[in-house]
């Protein structure tokens, strides 16, 4: 099983709808031992990260008005992929990539007005 990153819209009764990943679009979030592995790393949490730690263990959802907040702590992790990943055991790129798909889905949701789910 993996992790994906979806665009999600809130309802008036606390019930989400996940929006359609656009064509071409990888929702790739990692795999599900990246929850403890990576997100969820001391290496990550040392860091200050404080949104994607939240995967060890739930869902990560962010709402509209923090997406910015997301948007920096992808940022940061970025500027210590390798640092992470030598802690993780994993390649670099791998980490990389899927903060891509993170990225991306932010903007969307930012765009949109939405919010992001990483489950």
């Amino acid at each position: 099983m993996s992790l994906s990153v979806d665009v999600v819209v809130r309802g008036p009764n606390g019930e989400f709808d996940v929006l359609d990943v656009p064509e071409g679009v990888d929702d790739s979030a990692g795999f599900e031992s990246w929850r403890r592995k990576v997100w969820g790393s001391q290496a990550v949490r040392s860091l200050g990260a404080r949104f994607l730690p939240l995967l060890d263990g739930d869902w990560m959802e962010v709402a509209t008005e923090d997406l910015p907040l997301l948007l920096d702590e992808i940022l940061l992790l970025r500027t210590h992929v390798d640092l992470i990943a030598a802690a993780a055991g994993v390649h670099p790129d791998g980490i990389d990539g899927r903060l891509d798909n993170i990225e991306a889905a932010t903007v969307r949701a930012r765009r949109m007005g939405a919010r992001v789910l990483i489950w």
